[in-house]
């Protein structure tokens, strides 16, 4: 960054925007981190240009010298872990557990991932062809082939601007695709210092291209270029349904990570203490800002009083406060727009008639966004806290009765990211799973495999990624057929 704010990085260049620099505030003391630039619409297109120009090239460079190039990237994000993560703190408000390991710590690890060489061609089982008006009997062989898609636009979210721009570039990169990544107005400095590290890993010049911006036309420009054949966008649905509108009309293709209502259905054989410690989790990871969160939880009628006055206990016992200190675990939300908004949906919670058992007060603080984790219980599915997404440290309990209406309860919803299941019948479990209408189930557990596909059914998204997925979802596939 030089002393008069961070540079657009367009072509292999580090350019001043035309727009000038807007402050990056630091959600938990309010005070400047730093000057985002803020790109025009000619030079968020200069830098579509430059990545339509770069691809020919390093689509044509083998597997090899592209994830050589993934790999030095993650040797230089490890190396510099600690002052990219205490930036990435500084801009989300996050704790220093989570910036250096769930942020910057997994954005070099998915550099890694996709530094190892996939195969990118499968044989097909030859086919016998009769003889006919497309010619002689023969033996038909073919090939599919993984190509790349060819200049990709990833529009990244505000809750990790580590793991989620990697997520995207990498594998992106991986294929042979180039990227003009435009990141979340809020925390973008982080993505400029990723580009920094890709730079320096030898990532030729248009490969990589970042642009930001507080203005609307920034994402505009960079979805709707001409020279931009995929866009990758990670935030809420009502974005991504305007984006998805422009992308139809220009036959662009996409990969949609959108909003989440996590079900957590909690049978009245489950392990209570591992059900309110993975659905605590939403009071403390990235303090509720993550889309995969179990925020609305169905208790069976047996357990549900328990559960709530359990995890009215642990939200309770959790600290809240400045993320810097070693023993925060909820630090603020990432601005004071969005504390209001997480706030009004509390408030409508009482109005609809949820009982407020924990939280439900800002916090004393005279500075910083925060939020305290709130549970709303008494809960029914028509309710709006029990169907909209708050994105903040707020849970639902809703409580039901046997099995099909506990699926559902969990299946009337407009989203379909991840649901959770908790019961000590294994089988009832993946039974259960399998009839709920969401891209990912957790059992007995919050926790993720990485190499799983990714992605949800109805609203929340189009598409999968993570592991071998994220491959297919950055590339097309060529199919070669050839007499044999």
């Amino acid at each position: 960054m030089t002393d008069g704010g961070q540079r657009l990085f367009v072509g292999g260049a580090w350019v001043e925007p035309d727009g000038g620099h807007y402050a990056v505030v630091d959600p938990a003391t309010e005070e400047t981190v730093g000057w985002a630039p803020e790109a025009s619409r000619d030079q968020v297109h200069a830098a579509c240009a430059a990545a339509r120009e770069a691809f020919g090239r390093w689509s044509r460079t083998t597997p090899e010298e592209r994830a050589a190039v993934l790999a030095r990237a993650a040797d230089i994000v490890r190396e510099r872990l600690v002052p990219y993560a205490e930036l990435a703190q500084a801009e989300t408000g996050a704790t220093t557990g989570t910036a250096r390991g769930m942020q910057v710590g997994v954005g070099a690890a998915r550099f890694r991932r996709y530094a190892r060489v996939e195969p990118a061609e499968w044989p097909i089982a030859p086919q016998i062809n009769e003889a006919g008006p497309m010619g002689r009997a023969g033996v038909m062989g073919a090939l599919a082939v993984r190509q790349p898609a060819g200049v990709v636009t990833c529009i990244t979210s505000y809750n990790n601007p580590w793991a989620n721009p990697a997520g995207k570039i990498a594998p992106a990169l991986a294929m042979g695709n180039t990227v003009v990544v435009k990141p979340a107005p809020q925390d973008p400095l982080s993505v400029y210092q990723m580009a920094e590290a890709l730079e320096a890993a030898g990532a030729p010049a248009g490969v990589v291209n970042v642009v930001s911006g507080t203005s609307v036309e920034v994402g505009e420009a960079a979805v709707a270029s001409p020279d931009v054949d995929m866009v990758s966008f990670t935030g809420s649905t009502a974005v991504g349904q305007r984006i998805a509108e422009v992308c139809g009309r220009g036959m662009k293709r996409q990969l949609m990570e959108l909003g989440g209502k996590g079900a957590a259905v909690v049978f009245d054989d489950a392990d209570l203490g591992a059900a309110v410690a993975g659905i605590g989790s939403t009071f403390s990871f990235y303090s509720g800002q993550i889309c995969t969160a179990p925020t609305r939880v169905l208790a069976q009628r047996g357990v549900y009083d328990r559960i709530v006055e359990q995890l009215a206990a642990y939200a309770g016992r959790l600290k809240v406060g400045d993320p810097r200190e070693q023993d925060t675990v909820v630090g603020p939300v990432i601005s004071a727009a969005h504390r209001d908004r997480v706030e009004s949906y509390v408030e409508l919670g009482r109005k609809e008639g949820a009982v407020v058992v924990a939280g439900g007060e800002r916090p004393s603080s005279d500075r910083g966004f925060y939020v305290a984790p709130t549970l709303l219980a008494d809960c029914t599915n028509d309710m709006r806290v029990a169907r909209e997404e708050i994105f903040g440290p707020v849970v639902t309990v809703t409580p039901f009765s046997d099995e099909d209406e506990g699926i559902t309860l969990a299946n009337d919803t407009d989203y379909g990211l991840i649901d959770y299941v908790w019961s000590a019948d294994v089988a009832r479990a993946f039974r259960v799973a399998r009839r709920l209408r969401a891209g990912g189930v957790g059992i007995n557990t919050v926790g993720r495999n990485m190499e799983a596909p990714f992605g949800g059914f109805r609203r929340s998204g189009v598409g999968r990624d993570c592991g071998s997925y994220a491959l297919h979802a950055y590339g097309e596939v060529q199919s070669i057929v050839w007499p044999g």
